[in-house]
């Protein structure tokens, strides 16, 4: 006698493949994505424009360009403090847009019903 499996969530190994199929396609599209955002490039301003950071998607800081005007030797702490922020604000644009590009691909992510948030 030949027993039956049920035929509720998990559906069986059609759906298996279905999962992995989708798996990996998810796969492709983020390392497609991830290449995408590595090259690309950010120019982020900082002390109302004083200084401008430009930095790429693997947070490599191409240039930074200072007005001349912010300058002064008599006072290194304001422009160590323009620049600070700049870079930082550089770094934190990037991984934002990372996030965001990332999640529309992940965000969707269902795992055959189980709703396992976060798990990329």
């Amino acid at each position: 006698m030949k027993s039956r499996l049920p035929q509720g969530r998990g559906g069986g190994p059609g759906n298996m493949q279905s999962m992995i199929k989708q798996a990996q396609k998810m796969q492709e599209d983020m390392a497609a994505l991830q290449e995408d955002l590595d090259a690309r490039e950010y120019e982020v301003k900082a002390g109302g424009g004083a200084v401008c950071v430009k930095i790429n998607g693997k947070l490599e800081v191409s240039n930074i360009e200072i007005d001349p005007d912010v300058v002064d030797p008599d006072d290194v702490e304001t422009l160590q403090d323009i620049l600070t922020a700049a870079v930082n604000e550089a770094i934190k644009t990037v991984n934002e847009t990372n996030s965001n590009e990332m999640g529309k691909i992940t965000g969707n992510l269902n795992m055959g019903g189980l709703g396992m948030p976060g798990l990329f």
